[in-house]
């Protein structure tokens, strides 16, 4: 087939000859041969490039290299030097540290030892103070077996009259004398107070009463609720209105008791408690004549009731005081009598005693006139005496003493 027998394609306005469309379909055909040429003619160039460029590369890694060797080489001589100086160092260090370790060791043994002293000594103080502690704790077990017990004895009404009137008895013994005070003796009216103290004057006796109502009171003092304590005060506000009503009509009895009793209240806290808190007791307790006590205040009144009794004791004996006391001045004036006279005779013996004295000193004089002899011929005197003088012969003739009277 011919190309010119190929029909000519119309594309909208251009027609297009089949020649024309051959030479673009062989130049679509030989782009791709073109550019494979390019590209391995491309590739060849850069592959060239490449070798240069590592060849190049190679030569600065081979100087690098060589550098690098010498670098290793100084160092290692570096490293050479390095090595003996910290040898020598090392050397100093190990001995400088050793020193060091063994004067560490002598400060150590040294502050172990001290130590270990102070530790046994202070082991054994806490073990003396361990010893206090625990005799303190065998005295706290007791107090506390003594605490329980007077809990469980508080806690029974009996009992807890007893250890009151117990309390009241010990303080009236120790205060007053034997005979000034009675327990539980009987009245007209049968009644049976815990004491009657026996006043002056022959008065009638004062009674105290030792039975006190705890019952509400330790309600009062455990309760927490503000309800139940509030009814608990009410509670012991009665019982103490009925025990001092009681006092009052059993124990007042005009011309045989006081016309005012004692009412005890074996605390203290309870005493300052019914004065704090419940005036109202206090003031009804001293209209109907009775007054409440504490030990202490007890122990005051017995001090002054025996004052009052040791008072009356000293009235009642003052004749006789005041006869034994003329009888000790008939004494005095006769011992005033008989000085008198011993001084008297004592200036007597004084004079003779004088006069002794005297004659002893006239002796004197003669005995050292005496012990002064001096010898004389016989008939003869020496020149210049004057005084008369006796001559007395010895038996041998020839010595003669030479007595000089001056009367």
């Amino acid at each position: 087939m011919n190309i010119q027998d190929i029909p000519a394609v119309t594309i909208g306005s251009v027609t297009l000859s089949p020649l024309f469309l051959v030479a673009i379909a062989a130049v679509i055909l030989l782009l791709p041969v073109v550019a494979l040429i390019l590209v391995s003619v491309r590739g060849a160039a850069a592959r060239a490039r490449l070798m240069e460029e590592t060849a190049r590369r190679d030569e600065a890694a081979e100087a690098r290299l060589a550098e690098l060797l010498k670098a290793q080489a100084e160092m290692q001589g570096r490293l050479a030097t390095m090595a003996e100086v910290f040898g020598s160092r090392q050397a100093e260090l190990n001995q400088s540290i050793s020193q060091r370790l063994d004067g560490m060791t002598h400060r150590l043994g040294t502050t172990i030892t001290e130590q270990t002293k102070s530790t046994h000594d202070n082991l054994r103080t806490l073990q003396e103070r361990l010893a206090v502690i625990d005799a303190a704790q065998n005295n706290i077990q007791s107090l506390a077996k003594d605490v329980v017990g007077l809990q469980a004895i508080l806690s029974n009404k009996q009992t807890r009259g007893a250890f009151g009137q117990s309390r009241m008895e010990t303080i009236v013994a120790d205060g007053l004398p034997m005979g000034a005070y009675a327990f539980q003796t009987t009245l007209s009216n049968g009644s049976r107070p815990d004491c009657t103290i026996r006043m002056p004057n022959n008065s009638p006796p004062l009674v105290v009463d030792a039975k006190f109502p705890l019952e509400a009171w330790n309600v009062i003092r455990e309760t927490e609720n503000p309800e139940q304590k509030k009814a608990a005060s009410q509670q012991f506000r009665r019982d103490m209105e009925v025990h001092i009503r009681d006092i009052s009509e059993k124990y007042l009895i005009a011309g045989e008791t006081q016309d005012m009793a004692f009412l005890f209240v074996p605390s203290e806290s309870i005493f300052a408690e019914i004065h704090e808190n419940f005036e109202g007791i206090v003031q009804k307790a001293h209209r109907q004549k009775v007054v409440i006590v504490s030990p202490s205040l007890l122990m005051l009144s017995i001090q002054v009731i025996q004052a009052v009794l040791k008072d009356q004791r000293m009235r009642e004996q003052a004749h006789l005081i005041q006869g034994e006391v003329i009888r000790l001045m008939e004494d005095l004036g006769r011992l005033d009598d008989r000085t008198r006279k011993l001084q008297s005779h004592f200036l007597a013996a004084q004079k003779d005693v004088e006069m002794i004295i005297t004659s002893s000193d006239k002796l004197a004089k003669r005995g050292a006139k005496i012990e002064a002899m001096e010898f004389e011929t016989p008939g003869g005197r020496e020149d210049g005496d004057d005084a008369p003088s006796r001559a007395v012969e010895s038996r041998t003739g020839l010595l003669k003493l030479r007595v000089v009277d001056e009367d």
